[in-house]
């Protein structure tokens, strides 16, 4: 079998790792096996981020909405359930702009969402 010598290759691939490890602290941008560790971790933990920042924003919107409610008498589950039963398709992040930019047109979505009580 002939030789292989992976000169280019392995040099490719360590300095796309090092590249990627630029701004860590310390070995851990230097040292190719060190920084490949961290690398590595860094992009699970990008991974699992990119989705739980969806997770974190709805609450943030949630915990928005359910304040600007209680100020109009209603909670953020009476709320969202009589805007199901009165039909008004306004999303989460929508509302919560609403809730923080325009108070008094909040107001009229809880004024119109609670005549969906009688």
């Amino acid at each position: 079998m002939t030789r292989v010598k992976r000169g280019n290759v392995a040099r490719k691939r360590r300095n796309k790792v090092l590249k990627l490890a630029k701004g860590f602290r310390g070995r851990q941008s230097k040292l190719f096996k060190v920084a490949n560790q961290r690398v590595m971790q860094a992009l699970r933990n990008a991974y699992r981020d990119r989705r739980k920042r969806k997770r974190d924003f709805r609450r943030l919107w949630i915990t928005r909405i359910n304040a600007a409610a209680r100020q109009q008498g209603m909670s953020y589950s009476q709320l969202i359930g009589n805007m199901k039963k009165t039909n008004i398709a306004i999303n989460r992040k929508m509302l919560a702009q609403l809730a923080v930019l325009d108070p008094e047109t909040f107001a009229k979505v809880v004024e119109l969402a609670s005549q969906a009580k009688g």
